[in-house]
């Protein structure tokens, strides 16, 4: 009974914290939107706007081709990592993480002197003669996609590594004694055992890319939205609490739902390993 009371009572001031610095806040935002006078009226109108519409799917599309592109780019490096050399694999985790060190602010300002009309990428292609003027990348959805796969590389990397050096190797090398082929090994046995792990560096990717602020507002502009730069646009430039409430719900009913999707899928998936 005594543990327990110090166990609370060392607990109870990252509750307080927590409820005060994150819960708070939230239900502070969300209330006048459920409670308020027609908010029922207000969100569905919010809704219904094609406007606003875009801005939802293109804030969703984003975080799609961003979590794909990341799976598609992030998987295959981590694999190489976790076969390397324990020391070579530290050193090759903190070269990865060392980005994450710099300011975002500093590192997206560096992806507009690249993806900028006279920037790198556009000198490349006139060099290389595959275009004849500078194409329009910055301010693009693409541009926050590029963005994006840059600013979460590091997190789906080091999420998989630690999993794949966790493989049970026997199992492997006991279907290629059987005589299975390494695509087949790698579909088969390789894969499934990663399943729990790439959703979950999935969902963490998409969650993030949802609500990711200053990537989008630099790279995107005023001309490519999303749900974020509209919620600081209907805050802070609008001054409209109402608008940025209903933004901010409609982020969280998102995140929510990508979650629970993902949930469903993992337990569906767990449970078809353990037959």
């Amino acid at each position: 009974m005594k543990d327990r009371r110090i166990i609370v009572a060392l607990l109870l001031p990252s509750l307080v914290g927590i409820m005060l610095f994150l819960i708070f806040p939230v239900v502070q935002l969300v209330l006048p939107v459920i409670f308020g006078v027609k908010s029922n009226e207000t969100y569905f109108s919010f809704l219904k706007a094609t406007y606003n519409q875009q801005i939802i799917f293109r804030t969703i599309g984003i975080a799609f081709v961003t979590t794909l592109g990341l799976l598609v780019l992030a998987f295959p490096f981590a694999f190489w990592i976790a076969h390397q050399r324990m020391k070579v694999r530290k050193l090759l985790s903190l070269v990865i993480l060392f980005p994450m060190l710099t300011n975002a602010v500093v590192r997206n300002f560096a992806w507009i002197l690249i993806l900028g009309r006279n920037g790198l990428v556009n000198t490349l292609l006139m060099d290389l003669h595959i275009v004849h003027q500078p194409v329009r990348i910055l301010y693009t959805n693409t541009a926050i996609v590029i963005g994006l796969i840059y600013l979460f590389f590091p997190v789906m990397v080091t999420m998989l590594i630690d999993p794949i050096v966790s493989l049970d190797q026997s199992i492997d090398e006991a279907a290629a004694m059987s005589g299975a082929g390494p695509l087949t090994r790698f579909f088969k046995i390789t894969l499934p055992q990663l399943t729990t792990s790439l959703l979950t560096g999935s969902i963490l990717v998409f969650a993030g890319a949802m609500t990711a602020y200053t990537t989008p507002q630099l790279l995107g502009g005023n001309s490519s939205l999303v749900l974020s730069t509209l919620l600081y646009q209907q805050s802070m430039t609008l001054g409209d609490w109402r608008a940025a409430s209903i933004v901010a719900l409609t982020l969280i009913l998102i995140a929510l739902a990508s979650l629970s999707i993902t949930k469903v899928i993992t337990k569906r998936i767990s449970g078809g390993n353990e037959v």
